[in-house]
């Protein structure tokens, strides 16, 4: 038996976080396979802006449920390369509005049937075995139970009634 799922739960993050590295490690191959510069750390921004725009950082923010900070910090990398721009906004010049340059725009049209090819591999994937076809609901089941009860405080719970 491998390492990893001898240990069960007790390395649940580390088997999450080896096989998102590994889609996307996948993923970033086909973009370069298809000569496209994209790297799919992007996807969240892209896809949110390519359903509305502009769009301000922290509505991003909210809906990608992770800091301001680091949404900033991946537009102003997305910038940098020439794919977004922001302006101020009207309303509240304290808050910056994300759009796409026309050369974010050109990406977008080369991305979005690579996306489509994603998602139908993936269904493929999960439909070779019964229980793959759970793996979407499981995860958000997970994700509302921590949210309803942090794991932090399931643990601190368990230590205490051992003690």
């Amino acid at each position: 038996m491998s390492f990893y799922p001898s240990l069960g739960y007790l390395v649940f993050g580390s088997r999450l976080r080896r096989l998102s590295e590994y889609f996307l490690a996948e993923v970033n191959k086909v973009y370069e396979q298809a000569g496209i510069p994209f790297d799919a750390s992007w996807f969240p921004v892209f896809y949110l802006l390519s359903g509305q725009q502009p769009m301000p950082i922290i509505d991003i923010a909210e809906q990608l449920e992770i800091s301001h900070s680091a949404v900033s910090q991946m537009v102003t990398n997305l910038r940098k390369k020439g794919l977004l721009k922001t302006t101020p906004c009207k309303e509240d010049g304290r808050r910056q509005l994300v759009a796409f340059t026309k050369k974010g725009t050109d990406m977008l049209q080369q991305i979005q049937p690579v996306w489509k090819a994603i998602s139908t591999a993936m269904e493929e994937l999960v439909t070779e075995n019964k229980q793959s076809q759970q793996l979407l609901a499981a995860i958000a089941q997970v994700e509302q139970a921590v949210q309803q009860q942090p794991l932090s405080a399931r643990v601190i719970k368990s230590i205490q009634q051992n003690d």
